[in-house]
């Protein structure tokens, strides 16, 4: 959409979800833990077939950060979002615009010709989901991308920028290239952990961007995960944790870091870098088992509805009520999705 600017600009890995339920079998099959998100490794590789073959499939947009762009949007009026990742010229690709389009995120994919668009296993068991991805044309987005004619004034004009921790497995230097831009223009630059094996395995690439972020987002698991790969001795104190992130070195030091723990339907943490030795918790409100339809997608919703009140100038404890309002209304939807008709949340 020439001369089309947007509040928010989001980058990830585009993914479509491969979502099936009573997973158990497949859990012990493939040897995957009921709560993980990992990479597909070779072993991994038969799932996606296995699947197609003996299972009833609900196909769902996916993706961390289109997940919480979709949120955001879903939250604020209409063409304040945008959306990059890179897919391939399929199918999946177009199942991916049509969701985006329900929601209002507008996208500017780079598309590769003749690559697949990635895919995600989400195995549900109970309330716990396990995913297992293969990136496919996720992995091939190219910086270039973000300096096209297309892509660049978006930058330019974005006032909160969000970026989700999978895609620093292979797109640290775009993800860099958008952090130093915020950081350098006084915007906020929002991160999410994503997964355990971020901090676990991609520690160098966090610390590379962690300067230039405003926002971290992450759960209890990647806190813990963050919290033994760096050495901390309390790696069960969210709050501790939580202090140890907001007051790692900042290249913009005029905004304080604001770290957000999310728990599950446990309290949320949050702790700021003005303020690191008062923590502030936020009760969740909880659901009833039988309310709760699945959990992929949660954390991304929580996201959302917290970007939604950043780009809107809310405080942080509204951001925080806004992502558990849409973390709840996510998880009473089958996987990454919201409902409708449209609840207002601001």
């Amino acid at each position: 959409m020439s001369g089309q600017t947007y509040q928010l600009f989001c980058m990830g890995n585009p993914l479509l979800d491969m979502q099936v339920t009573n997973g158990e079998e497949l859990l012990k099959k493939y040897g995957l833990k009921s709560n993980d998100a990992i990479l597909a490794e070779e072993k991994h590789a038969p799932i996606y077939r296995e699947l197609v073959e003996n299972h009833k499939i609900t196909y769902v947009a996916g993706g961390a950060a289109q997940n919480a762009a979709r949120g955001a949007a879903y939250v604020l009026p209409p063409h304040s979002v945008v959306y990059t990742g890179c897919v391939g010229d399929d199918d999946l690709a177009e199942q991916l615009k049509a969701a985006n389009k329900r929601e209002g995120l507008d996208q500017v994919y780079l598309v590769k010709k003749g690559e697949k668009t990635g895919a995600c296993a989400v195995i549900i068991s109970g309330h716990d989901r396990s995913l297992v991805t293969t990136l496919g044309a996720a992995e091939k987005f190219e910086k270039e991308h973000l300096s096209s004619p297309e892509v660049a004034p978006l930058i330019e004009a974005a006032k909160v920028f969000y970026v989700e921790g999978y895609f620093l497995t292979h797109g640290i230097e775009s993800a860099l290239e958008v952090a130093k831009k915020a950081s350098e223009a006084g915007k906020i630059f929002v991160l999410n952990l994503s997964a355990p094996f971020i901090p676990q395995f991609f520690a160098v690439q966090l610390q590379q961007i962690m300067p230039y972020c405003d926002v971290i987002i992450g759960n209890e698991a990647e806190a813990e995960a963050w919290a033994s790969a760096t050495g901390l001795p309390d790696k069960e104190d969210l709050a501790a944790v939580a202090r140890a992130i907001a007051t790692q070195p900042k290249s913009n030091a005029s905004r304080p870091r604001t770290v957000v723990i999310t728990h599950g339907p446990k309290a949320t943490t949050v702790v700021t870098s003005a303020d690191p030795e008062n923590p502030k918790t936020f009760a969740v409100t909880p659901l009833k088992d039988e309310e709760i339809v699945d959990t992929n997608g949660a954390g991304d919703a929580f996201a959302g509805g917290f970007l939604g009140g950043l780009v809107l100038g809310k405080s942080i404890d509204e951001c925080v009520e806004a992502g558990h309002k849409l973390g709840a209304m996510c998880v009473q939807q089958v996987g990454p999705q919201y409902k409708w008709p449209k609840v207002q949340i601001f």
